[in-house]
């Protein structure tokens, strides 16, 4: 009976902490193979330097307020590093205070969702859909006015493209 009920509780635990990102853990293919850009881990190593490598393709992370995207806000648009996919709007991006740049949304199709268990956490994984390199998660923590949304984005994962002035 006692192990019984111990089974229980930790079910429900399990179903309750999963359900807070139950709409994102679904993955969105919307780009057809013929559109992915697929290279060996030799072509993506000569393409990208070490630190882009260890966050896109081996799903590293960067150092909280490393690289320089935290407290940028000019306008334009953000880009994968790896296949220059256009990912975030200027406009979609806030600051979290979390050490990492962050964006309430996404450019539609070009975001996939993996749910992710590792070290211990559950959460969701964002991947390019083009090139699937890691970018970061996505968490239900971000601004209540908007989407709720906080796309935490690794500043090696992407760069930035300045809006034409006119």
């Amino acid at each position: 009976m006692k192990n019984t009920l111990i089974l229980l509780i930790i079910s429900l635990t399990m179903s309750c902490t999963s359900t807070a990102q139950k709409n994102n853990t679904k993955s969105k293919k919307t780009t057809e193979k013929k559109d992915k850009i697929v290279k060996t881990e030799a072509e993506w190593k000569a393409q990208l330097t070490d630190q882009e490598y260890y966050v896109l393709r081996q799903k590293g992370t960067d150092r909280p307020g490393d690289g320089g995207y935290t407290k940028h806000f000019e306008k334009g648009t953000y880009v994968c590093r790896a296949c220059n996919a256009q990912l975030f709007e200027s406009g979609s991006k806030y600051e979290s205070h979390c050490g990492w740049p962050s964006f309430d949304d996404a450019i539609p199709g070009t975001i996939d969702f993996t749910k992710d268990i590792s070290h211990g956490m559950i959460r969701t994984e964002i991947t390019c859909t083009k090139c699937e390199g890691h970018l970061g998660h996505i968490f239900d923590d971000g601004p209540k006015e908007t989407t709720g949304k906080r796309y935490c984005v690794n500043t090696s994962s992407i760069k930035f493209v300045p809006a034409e002035k006119k």
